[in-house]
């Protein structure tokens, strides 16, 4: 099941935040800059972003959080053609490869949709296995940046869908 994240959520979906970013990028970040993640931090950010909405959480059959996403409008303003974006989208390792990140990313695409978006991207680092979802749900690159994380530099890529 997929729902609206509520205030209730922040520390499911702080722990969910850290933990799937420790076991995606575990031999892409390093070990340091993994540890350094802080679930108060991520609740944190989570109080400030859940009230504004756009953020989705997915429940297993028990009715455990297990994933989130969230989205609303291109925050650059630089890509003309991509009105929106999913700005985050998580999953516990478990969680993975059962439809919940589809299902997410639908989620995301139709409060964009009823926002009068029709367009969308999401970055995402270039080593992480992940692109081969974006590309499975038909997303194009569109472009690459920089990035730096604990003083190392990656390699961005901006998947992106003109007609949603």
């Amino acid at each position: 099941m997929i729902r609206h994240a509520q205030v209730e959520d922040i520390v499911s979906i702080a722990k969910i935040h850290v933990d799937s970013w420790r076991s995606t990028y575990k031999n892409i970040v390093s070990e340091e800059v993994l540890n350094s993640l802080s679930y108060e931090e991520r609740e944190e950010l989570w109080k400030k972003v859940i009230p504004n909405g756009g953020v989705f959480v997915a429940l297993d059959d028990t009715g455990n959080i297990v994933g989130f996403a969230s989205g609303g409008k291109e925050r650059t303003k630089q890509y003309q053609g991509y009105e929106g974006e999913v700005y985050a989208i998580y999953l516990l390792e478990d969680a993975q490869r059962k439809g919940f990140g589809r299902k997410l990313v639908q989620s995301v695409v139709n409060d964009l949709k009823i926002n009068n978006i029709h367009s969308l991207l999401i970055w995402v680092l270039e080593d992480n296995p992940s692109c081969l979802f974006y590309e499975a749900l038909g997303g194009q690159k569109i472009d690459s940046a920089n990035i730096t994380i604990g003083g190392v530099d990656y390699t961005e890529v901006a998947y992106g869908w003109k007609n949603l």
